[in-house]
């Protein structure tokens, strides 16, 4: 019981700290609400899981043998991360009336998972901290992934309600590409470490 509490905790204290989901929910929910954001909701609270199920299961013995298929997707996590980055920058209220303006999807948010650094941290960090060779490894991995499942309703959720209560203390235009910039720049923060690891990594 103690083992299952443990990973509970840990699947919590990693899922609701700041991160780019967090990041993009937020901002979701203060520019399209949360009924027009809850797709992009589920794709986080159904991808994950499934994401820690498939590293777990041996998806990362994968890229250990295939380093430069791991780096590629790194690479073009960052790039698209500064993208999406650049995109809520950019974004304002009249530009986010227009019909082309839309939230993630479901199958973005959750394909974004493989493509979001710190999602591969929690996903190998969990599996390697929590799965042991003595024991069946999928049923601990099936553990680890419904913990992240559970958790990630009232975790990721609590981020999306944050973010559309603001709408009604940021009424002006001015406040909310504040705002808009404010987690521009955060989620560029949040992908600082992994861009400044493969500048370092490319130039020695």
């Amino acid at each position: 019981m103690e083992f299952y509490l443990t990973i509970l905790l840990f699947a919590a204290s990693t899922t609701i700290t700041p991160g780019p989901n967090n990041i993009m929910i937020m901002a979701s929910g203060l520019n399209y609400g949360i009924k027009n954001s809850t797709p992009h909701l589920l794709g986080i609270c159904f991808g994950f899981p499934a994401m820690v199920i498939l590293v777990g299961l041996g998806f990362s013995v994968i890229f250990e043998k295939y380093p430069l298929l791991h780096e590629i997707i790194k690479v073009l996590g960052v790039i698209y991360l500064l993208y999406l980055a650049w995109l809520i920058a950019a974004s304002s209220p009249s530009s986010l009336d227009s019909k082309k303006a839309q939230p993630l999807s479901f199958i973005q948010a959750a394909f974004f998972q493989w493509v979001n650094p710190k999602a591969w941290v929690m996903a190998t960090g969990a599996v390697s901290a929590y799965t042991s060779v003595s024991a069946d490894v999928f049923m601990q991995v099936s553990y680890i992934a419904l913990a992240f499942f559970i958790v990630a309703f009232p975790c990721v959720g609590m981020w999306l309600y944050f973010g559309a209560s603001l709408k009604k203390y940021l009424k002006s235009s001015k406040h909310q590409k504040v705002f808009n910039l404010t987690m521009a720049l955060l989620l560029f923060l949040s992908v600082l470490p992994v861009l400044q690891e493969l500048v370092i990594h490319y130039i020695h």
